[in-house]
């Protein structure tokens, strides 16, 4: 099963990202982008919230991304409209946290992301493609004005699909939206996330999920 799908806590992993946005009654509409051929996803589990599905999901995040920014158009969103995308891997997002992304950005000229700075010390293998537990280290890589980026990172909508397009005819996967607009020669901005919004991504951050949302 997919992990977003896996229960934390209580609630499948995705629920708690729908509940953050369902309880910012500031925005006009969520929605799910699922891949065409998801067939773990049943809406009983997410009773209560308020949100649209859209099975238009592509093979990378940033297909995805451009898919759910055409079909946000079919519910009324206009190029000049902000979108937040999130990632549901994320499911220790809370309403502060994106009210405080929506604060300092709205008058912005072009948008940005919750972020970190990175705290720990990073070390660079000496030859990609070796594995992790078998590598040795070539150098220590400088942490200075290095950040960690967090979803949700919010852009204009045209502006978002400009880049994401841009970045396609240039031949360019990217990772995140923020490098999409970069691509495209803007600077986002970077605001302060949390520890309480990292990405479950091993197998044992699903017990540390459990351990923070096991009451919620």
């Amino acid at each position: 099963m997919p992990k977003q799908y896996q229960t934390v806590g209580r609630h499948p992993m995705l629920r708690y990202s729908l509940a953050a946005f369902d309880a910012c009654s500031e925005f006009a509409q969520t929605l799910v982008v699922l891949a065409p051929g998801d067939h773990h996803f049943d809406d009983r589990r997410f009773a209560g919230l308020r949100f649209a599905v859209q099975r238009c999901g592509g093979t990378t995040r940033q297909a995805s991304v451009f898919n759910g920014l055409a079909a946000l158009t079919g519910f009324g969103a206009r190029d000049d409209d902000w979108v937040l995308v999130h990632d549901a891997a994320r499911p220790g997002l809370t309403p502060a946290m994106i009210r405080r992304l929506v604060s300092e950005l709205k008058n912005d000229p072009v948008g940005g992301i919750l972020a970190l700075p990175v705290a720990d010390t990073l070390k660079r293998i000496e030859a990609e493609g070796v594995a992790h537990d078998e590598g040795r280290i070539a150098r220590t890589e400088s942490r200075n004005g290095l950040w960690q980026a967090q979803t949700p990172q919010m852009f204009r909508v045209g502006m978002l699909r400009d880049a994401i397009t841009r970045a396609q005819q240039d031949g360019h996967d990217l990772t995140d939206e923020a490098s999409a607009i970069e691509w495209l020669g803007h600077a986002p901005r970077l605001i302060q996330g949390s520890l309480r919004n990292f990405k479950v991504t091993y197998p044992e951050d699903f017990s540390l999920a459990s351990a923070m949302l096991g009451s919620v």
